[in-house]
């Protein structure tokens, strides 16, 4: 059985001290089998056995229980076996009818191995132990769960503060020194952190980093115990906590080093765009900033696309709706949630599962094709059609996620203009009233020539819609019944919005 020596240091536990110091209890302690900080280990469980091996059988940390009723010939193999497993202690009980002294070649073994044995008098009935070590057990655990709640407490508050204040009350609710390391090893903020960190610091955070998933390393520098994980909610994030002290961590320290991680993360992720965004706004307003090195700022890249969605079905969940989910799932701050619901975004790209992900929350998204940053409002036309089209289909749009797109061969000036002169009638008609006959087309061409889809969308009753395709077709003088006019019109809609 494979054993887990940091088992017993994180699962609720008592020093062997607090047995051995019970007094009702009256265990001996053979002195010649401590080993200095023995009586500092943990105890997880008090367990009585009989077996000539129970080292496959152990999960380490335990205190086992003999009477020797079954002692093994060969002693020394027993004892090494108890202390490979992880086992704490051995209570040897003195019975008159099996042992009424502590055998020699027992002492000796122990003492070799370095396992505390302790001899366990005739009037101490195991039961006694294990009642002692279970009430034992269960307060440490009440002390440990108020420790948790209270220090939860604490660090919440300090996270108002931001990330220096944060950082701070972790190191004081740990005992420890603390520190958050960004990328390159650079120290985003620190608390009595040795600096440079140690050669044995730098190489953890190395391993942390090359693993996947939410994981944690420890090691020892210079008799300081050092745990490095990463901060939520980026489990494979370049941010790292480290904290160090001289004594391990146990399973409470484990839990409010898990708390200050999650706090760090959404606290220093919260600071970093806040200020980013700040950043960026300041010098858009003073015309000191490009909005491509904006773009290259906030997204990572220049060449940007436009995502645009709307509700689907019964539409997204309040939590759905709220910007920062959004933000998180397009991995960009440029979001913006309009009503409807509906909302608009700014992003480097975006996959197809993540839309699909959207679609499973009650978001129906299309995403346009990739253009520099300082275009970026003049793609919203394109993004309009393309969701129209998402809506038609009933999935998301991605453009350029098909097949080759053959716009590409097409000479820019010539599709516009050909999208100018076919669309012109239908443009004046809107300039002149309030008709919307391009957008009822686009639309209408859309869902396929549906009058309720396209009466539910454009919010109007279908005999509306009827009357205007009815215009459409005097007013550019062909019959929408013919399948080649629909797709020239429809060619005409997509050139306008590429070629603004």
């Amino acid at each position: 059985m494979t054993q887990n020596p940091e088992m017993a240091h994180t699962e609720v536990n008592v020093p062997l001290r607090d047995v051995v110091g019970n007094r009702e209890l009256a265990l001996e302690v053979v002195p010649e089998t401590l080993r200095p900080g023995a009586l500092d280990l943990p105890v997880r469980w008090a367990h009585v056995s009989e077996l000539q091996d129970p080292a496959p059988y152990l999960l380490g940390g335990e205190l086992i229980l003999t009477a020797g009723v079954n002692l093994p010939g060969n002693l020394d193999r027993y004892v090494r076996g108890l202390r490979d497993a992880g086992v704490t202690a051995l209570g040897f009980g003195l019975t008159p009818t099996v042992h009424e002294t502590l055998p020699e070649p027992l002492r000796r073994a122990c003492a070799r191995r370095g396992l505390p044995l302790l001899v366990v008098p005739s009037r101490t009935p195991f039961l006694a132990v294990n009642r002692a070590v279970s009430v034992a057990l269960t307060e440490a655990g009440q002390r440990d769960q108020r420790r948790v709640t209270a220090a939860r407490e604490t660090l919440t508050r300090a996270a108002g503060g931001g990330l220096g204040e944060l950082t701070s009350a972790l190191a004081a609710v740990l005992r420890s020194w603390v520190a958050l390391v960004g990328a390159g090893d650079v120290l985003a903020s620190a608390h009595d952190a040795p600096a440079p960190l140690p050669p044995e610091v730098r190489e953890l955070l190395a391993t942390v980093r090359a693993g996947s998933g939410i994981r944690s390393a420890t090691t020892s520098a210079g008799g300081t115990f050092v745990v490095v994980q990463p901060v939520y909610p980026q489990a494979t994030a370049s941010h790292l906590v480290v904290v160090g002290r001289s004594r391990r961590l146990d399973g409470a320290d484990r839990a409010i080093l898990a708390v200050g991680a999650a706090l760090l993360g959404l606290v220093g992720r919260a600071g970093s765009d806040a200020a980013e965004l700040g950043a960026a706004a300041t010098g858009l307003l003073l015309g000191r900033t490009a909005p491509d090195e904006v773009a290259r700022a906030l997204v990572g890249s220049a060449v940007v696309r436009l995502v645009a969605g709307a509700a689907y079905r019964r539409g997204p969940a309040e939590v759905a709706q709220r910007p920062d989910w959004l933000r998180a799932r397009l991995d960009t701050p440029l979001v913006s949630v309009l009503p409807g619901p509906s909302f608009v975004a700014v992003a480097d790209s975006v996959p197809l599962a993540v839309l699909e992900d959207l679609r499973a929350a009650g978001w129906l998204a299309a995403v346009g094709s990739p253009g520099p940053a300082a275009r970026a409002a003049s793609a919203s036309a394109e993004v309009e059609l393309l969701l129209a089209r998402a809506r038609a289909l009933g999935r998301p749009v991605l453009a350029g996620g098909g097949p080759p797109d053959f716009d590409a061969l097409l000479d820019p000036g010539a599709s516009r203009g050909f999208a100018e002169k076919v669309l012109a009638p239908l443009v004046a008609l809107d300039e002149a009233g309030d008709r919307s006959l391009v957008v009822t087309l686009r639309t209408w061409l859309a869902h396929h020539g549906g009058w309720e889809p396209t009466a539910a969308e454009l919010g109007v009753h279908r005999n509306s819609v009827r009357h205007r395709i009815a215009q459409v077709e005097k007013a550019l003088g062909v019959d929408l019944a013919d399948p080649e006019t629909r797709m020239r019109l429809w060619f005409a809609l997509r050139w306008a919005t590429l070629h603004p």
